[in-house]
């Protein structure tokens, strides 16, 4: 049984297939043919956390293939009425899939380890791969070869960041990120990545990280369930905004942001709005990249 947890998970020639099933789905998308692949199979959301992109995009995803979603919240009970391993086997009797958004990354390995279906990481604390793939594809849009483009970062070390730096480690990209230094990389991260054929370059200097790169990312500051940490976060963080002053050292670079954004904070208007951004193209990519991964995951075991 294929799961995806993390980027991890996925070789480079799987993602480079990925890309290509969601490029042919996407131009058909874009031509008005929404080709039901996937007649009658059932995808789980079970989500612990609030979401717009990844619910919305999951289940219009499964529908133009020809399936069918069911959102399981917290009314389902799961890890609470039953144990985790009880509530994974008997879901995975009923579904082909399960996209799992949670609090803890180890409450969906547990799931992996029990259902009898395809487990798909929606966010975790740790990694949030589906929102990666989705960047990297809009990257591959934009730039063309994800191989020779570089990537930078600017903010926390978050389940973004993380995913993002597998991804182009995979892809043999370049990744720059720039966090301060409490806000970096694990080192048992970074050991774990240096597997992988990418470069990876490590600073507190956002000029230095953006300098030539072919994308600009960030993200919020204080995510969900960081609320408490918002103001100290603020302070930490207010020499990496991304405005216009450090968009000019990237002057060819496209601006992604995996939202929800908080304007004003890490970037300003004038950027997320601006010519460089692709942030809603990006956005859209979720749903055609997912199309993708789920066509190709749900074929690959029947």
């Amino acid at each position: 049984m294929r799961h995806m947890l993390s980027l991890f998970d996925l070789t480079a020639a799987e993602i480079e297939r990925v890309f290509a099933v969601t490029e042919d789905l996407k131009t058909k998308f874009t031509a008005g043919v929404r080709e039901p692949i996937l007649p009658g199979r059932v995808l789980a959301l079970l989500f612990e956390k609030p979401s717009l992109r990844t619910r919305v995009s999951f289940e219009a995803g499964i529908g133009h293939l020809g399936g069918v979603s069911l959102f399981l919240g917290q009314d389902v009970g799961w890890g609470e009425r039953e144990s985790i391993r009880d509530f994974a086997q008997v879901l995975g009797q009923y579904v082909d899939a399960v996209v799992c958004r949670a609090k803890a990354h180890a409450k969906v390995e547990e799931l992996a380890q029990f259902a009898e279906c395809a487990v798909i990481n929606g966010l975790t604390d740790y990694y949030h791969p589906c929102q990666a793939l989705a960047d990297l594809y809009t990257v591959r849009e934009i730039v063309g070869d994800v191989g020779d483009s570089k990537v930078a970062y600017v903010g926390d070390a978050n389940n973004v960041a993380r995913s993002l730096a597998i991804g182009c480690a995979k892809l043999g990209a370049t990744f720059a990120i720039a966090s301060p230094a409490n806000y970096s990389f694990e080192r048992e991260f970074v050991e774990k990545l240096q597997s992988e054929t990418g470069e990876l370059i490590e600073t507190t200097d956002p000029r230095e990280a953006v300098a030539g790169a072919d994308a600009v990312y960030t993200d919020v500051w204080a995510s969900m369930g960081q609320e408490s940490e918002q103001e100290r976060r603020a302070a930490d963080f207010a020499d990496y905004q991304v405005n216009s002053v450090l968009m000019s050292a990237a002057p060819e670079a496209c601006f992604l942001h995996c939202l929800p954004a908080r304007r004003g904070e890490e970037v300003t208007d004038d950027v997320i709005d601006g010519p460089q951004s692709a942030v809603v193209q990006q956005a859209a990519n979720r749903m055609h990249v997912q199309k993708g991964l789920l066509a190709w995951l749900l074929a690959s075991q029947h």
